[in-house]
């Protein structure tokens, strides 16, 4: 199959295309870089069937392809919040643009949504029916909204179109290949333990998050492209459930680092709970995550301690 994957070049998105070349699929990344980075698909930027091309969805563009992953959106709250605008119109035009490219080439459509969906939810953990708590105002909301947005034109094309979309609710995920600047918990606290600073948790730490590790979001949002008769939302994600200070701990712990730990205060709409309900994933999908915690940190930490160790900061 010929696959696009916008955002290609990004953290799950390099993820996504090595495990479609290993597939056998021709991959075609679309990317503008911005947090997107040529070093996440040097490993097979030469590879025969892999075509990478520099390009903004908030542009139409027109391709030939079988199939469309959209996971062009930035995704951190650093990257997001720089410039909310395009952040929105990604999730508007650029969706509207990758729709009507499935429509014209009858390709199936995956568009990666967010548990931010859910907002700073009020139900714990979060199923698929419930329909959040968003703030339609404020700071993060050009994320939140955007994706919220986004999943409304996939439902509508579909509806309307029968266009063959597929959405999948993505809940934090980590591994190899994280921006060291992206402003995310765990690689956060990876570098700060790495260069023994002090890790910054903010208010008591009590807030709590589930890391899901990224080999296991790619085995998922395969599984949801393979599926049939079945376009979601499905939430991914796993269901282990930590607090920011446990994980700071165990970062510390695992880095053998000398680091102390700081509080700040909260930031606005900073979600208190996040927590995925994977029962519709594992129904359907036949899907769950198998890489526990202290694994998955152990290979981003190498992953990191190697950057640090090439000069990379």
């Amino acid at each position: 199959m010929r696959i696009l994957v916008t955002g290609g070049a990004g953290f799950l998105g390099s993820h996504l295309c090595e495990a479609l070349i290993a597939r056998g699929d021709e991959v075609l990344s679309l990317d503008n870089y911005f947090t997107g980075s040529k070093e996440n698909i040097q490993p097979f930027l030469q590879h025969p069937r892999f075509e990478a091309i520099r390009h903004d969805i908030i542009n139409p563009i027109d391709l030939e392809v079988d199939a469309i992953y959209n996971l062009a959106c930035p995704a951190s709250p650093v990257h997001y919040q720089f410039d909310p605008v395009r952040t929105v119109q990604a999730n508007v035009l650029g969706v509207t643009h990758m729709l009507e490219l499935a429509r014209r080439t009858k390709a199936r459509i995956l568009q990666a949504s967010t548990s931010e969906v859910y907002g700073d939810p009020q139900v714990h953990p979060q199923t698929e029916s419930y329909w959040g708590h968003v703030n339609p105002i404020g700071i993060r909301s050009c994320y939140d909204e955007g994706k919220r947005v986004a999943e409304t034109l996939m439902m509508d094309y579909h509806r309307q179109y029968r266009v063959d979309i597929r959405i999948v609710r993505i809940f934090n995920t980590y591994g190899p290949r994280m921006a060291m600047d992206d402003g995310r918990v765990v690689s956060n606290f990876i570098l700060q333990a790495l260069k023994n600073q002090p890790l910054t948790i903010y208010g008591e730490g009590n807030q709590t998050r589930s890391f899901c590790y990224v080999s296991d979001m790619i085995d998922g949002m395969v599984r949801m492209m393979q599926k049939e008769k079945f376009v979601g939302p499905v939430n991914l994600g796993n269901p282990e459930e930590f607090s920011v200070l446990e994980l700071a701990q165990k970062v510390i712990a695992l880095t053998g680092s000398r680091s102390k730990i700081v509080r700040k205060p909260l930031p606005q709409d900073d979600p208190f709970k996040r927590r995925p309900d994977i029962r519709l994933a594992k129904e359907k999908l036949k899907w769950e995550p198998r890489i526990r915690i202290d694994e998955g940190l152990q290979k981003t930490v190498a992953y990191f301690s190697k950057l640090l160790s090439e000069g990379k900061q």
